[in-house]
C-alpha cells in the first residue's frame, strides 16, 4: 500500500441525518432510514451525551462507509451524541503516526489483531469497560474476544468480519451432472475424482484456481494452506504456526501441504478452463472462477468477497446461476473450521460518550442498525445476536449463519498474522514455486523457515 497520505474523509453522521434521509432509494450501498422506528429506550442506559463527539478513524471509505454512517444516527438521535467519522484509505500507515503523534482518535476500526497488539503496546490505548465486554461476552465466541485481548485485558470489541472458506460453483451443473455439496473433507475429494474420471478432455476439471495478483501473487495460496491446517490440526496448534512457536517447517505444516497438494498438484484436478497448475500462478485471482460459468470448472475456492466478481447480471444465490458452499470440515459434527478477517474497535479514550458508543459497537443493536443500512451487501458480523432476516445479500446471510453456528472454529487469515517478510512475501513466492516446480513440501516449508526473522 502506498504511503502517500489521503485526507481522511471527515462526516458527521448527525449531518448525514438531516440532509440525507429523502435520498433513502439512492444505491449508495445504505438506503434505509435505519431511525424512522428507533426505541430509543434501548439506548437509555447509555444516559445523556448531548454536546460530545466521538471521532472514528477507519480504514474504509465512502460509497463503503456510507451504512456505517447511517447506522450511527439511532445512536446519536436517541444520546444526542455526535459521531464524527474520519474514513482514510491511508489507515494502516497513518493510525500508528497519528496515535504516537498525540493524536489519537477516540475509536479505530483495526483491522488486523497483530496491529490490536501494536497500538495497545504503544500505551495509549484503554482497555474497554465492563459494559462492552459484557456485550462480547454475550454475542460473540471465545475465539473473537480472544483477538481482542492484549496480555490479559480485553481492549477491542469485534465489529465486522469475513469469510474465506467457501468454495464457488453452480447449483445447475451439479445438478444436471448429479453432483451433490459435499459436507465432509472426504466427500469433496471423492467428489473431484468423480468430476476428473467423468470428464477426461483435458480441458474440464474439478477446479480452477488463480494466484495472480501483480506484486501480491501468491496470497490465494496461502489462504489454501491455513484452511487445511486448520482441518488438519486444531486451534491452537494452528496459533502455535502463526506465531512461530513450531517452526514453519513441522510435521503438521507438511503434512497440510500434502494434503492441498492432493488438489493444486494434480493436472487432473487443475486448472479446469485454464490449463495445467503451472497456470495457476499466471490466472488473475479475479478471474479465476469463471469457467464455472462455461462449465469447464466446477469448484473454485475463494472469500465471500468474490460473490462481487461475477459478470454482471450473474445472479449469486442458493437458486441462482452461482452459489458457493462451506469448505468442508474433516468432521463437522467435531468442529467447523473457518479462516477470515474482521475489524476491532479499539479505543484512546476513556470519556463516558467513548465508553458507550464503543460499547453500542458491541451490541446486537449496532449488528442489526448496520444490517438496515447495508442494502448492497457486506454487512457480515459474528454476533449471535444480528437478525439475519434484516440481510438482504445471500453471500452475508451464509457467512453470518457459519459465523454464528455452534461448531464454527475461526481464525485470522495466517499470513495476515505472521511478519510481513513472511506472511506477505516468502510464503507467497513458495506457493508460486510449490505450483510450478517440482519442490517437494518439505523444501518448499524449509524455505520459508529459513526466512522467518530472528
Amino acid at each position: 500500500m502506498s504511503g502517500k497520505f489521503i485526507r481522511p474523509l471527515a462526516i458527521s453522521s448527525a449531518l448525514v441525518l438531516t440532509m440525507g434521509l429523502a435520498a433513502c432509494g439512492s444505491d449508495s450501498g445504505g438506503g434505509s432510514d435505519s431511525t424512522a422506528t428507533v426505541d430509543c429506550s434501548a439506548f437509555s442506559t447509555y444516559g445523556d451525551l448531548s454536546g460530545t463527539t466521538v471521532s472514528v478513524y477507519t480504514a474504509i471509505v465512502s460509497p463503503e462507509a456510507d451504512p456505517y454512517i447511517e447506522s450511527f444516527q439511532a445512536f446519536e438521535q436517541c444520546t444526542g451524541a455526535t459521531i464524527d467519522y474520519q474514513g482514510d484509505k491511508a489507515f494502516s500507515e497513518q493510525v500508528s503516526l497519528r496515535v504516537q503523534g498525540g493524536n489519537a482518535p477516540d475509536i479505530a476500526f483495526v483491522p488486523q489483531p497483530g496491529l490490536v497488539q501494536t497500538l495497545v503496546a504503544s500505551g495509549r490505548a484503554v482497555a474497554a469497560p465492563a459494559e462492552t465486554e459484557a456485550n462480547v461476552d454475550r454475542y460473540f465466541s471465545e475465539d473473537w474476544k480472544t483477538y481482542g485481548t492484549v496480555d490479559g485485558t480485553f481492549y477491542a470489541a469485534p465489529v465486522g468480519a469475513s469469510v474465506k472458506s467457501l468454495v464457488w460453483y453452480s447449483p445447475t451443473a451439479f445438478a444436471d451432472a448429479g453432483y451433490e455439496v459435499p459436507t465432509t473433507w472426504a466427500e469433496m475429494m471423492d467428489l473431484t475424482a468423480k468430476i476428473a474420471s467423468d470428464h477426461n478432455d483435458g480441458l474440464t476439471k474439478p477446479w480452477c484456481v488463480g494466484f495472480g495478483d501483480g506484486a501480491a501473487t501468491g496470497w490465494v495460496g496461502t489462504d489454501w494452506i491455513e484452511d487445511v491446517m486448520l482441518r488438519t490440526t486444531d486451534g491452537p496448534t494452528y496459533d502455535k504456526w502463526v506465531t512461530h512457536e513450531i517452526p514453519f517447517n513441522d510435521a503438521t505444516v507438511v503434512n497440510a501441504f500434502e494434503t492441498t497438494g492432493k488438489i493444486l498438484r494434480d493436472d487432473n484436478y487443475v486448472n479446469g478452463g485454464l490449463g495445467d497448475r503451472k497456470t495457476i500462478s499466471t490466472t488473475a485471482f479475479t478471474d479465476a472462477g469463471l469457467p464455472i460459468l462455461d462449465g469447464t470448472c466446477y469448484m473454485h475456492r475463494q472469500a465471500s468477497f468474490y460473490g462481487n466478481s461475477w459478470p454482471e447480471g450473474t445472479e449469486v444465490g442458493p437458486d441462482g446461476t452461482i452459489w458457493a458452499f462451506y469448505l468442508p470440515a474433516v468432521d463437522p459434527d467435531v468442529a467447523k473450521p473457518i479462516i477470515g478477517g474482521g475489524d476491532f474497535a479499539l479505543a484512546f479514550s476513556d470519556r463516558p460518550e467513548v465508553q458507550a458508543f464503543q460499547t453500542y459497537l458491541a451490541s446486537a443493536d449496532w449488528a442489526n442498525e448496520r444490517a438496515r443500512a447495508t442494502t448492497a451487501g457486506g454487512a457480515v458480523s459474528a454476533n449471535s445476536g444480528l437478525d439475519t432476516a434484516l440481510l438482504t445479500n445471500e453471500v452475508d446471510k451464509l457467512s453470518v449463519e457459519l459465523l454464528t453456528d455452534d461448531h464454527a472454529l475461526f481464525r485470522f487469515d495466517g499470513s495476515d498474522l505472521m511478519p510481513s517478510a513472511v506472511g506477505a512475501g516468502t510464503f507467497w513466492t513458495a506457493m508460486v514455486d510449490w505450483t510450478t516446480t517440482d519442490v517437494t513440501s518439505q523444501e518448499v516449508t524449509d524455505q520459508v523457515e529459513r526466512s522467518w526473522p530472528a
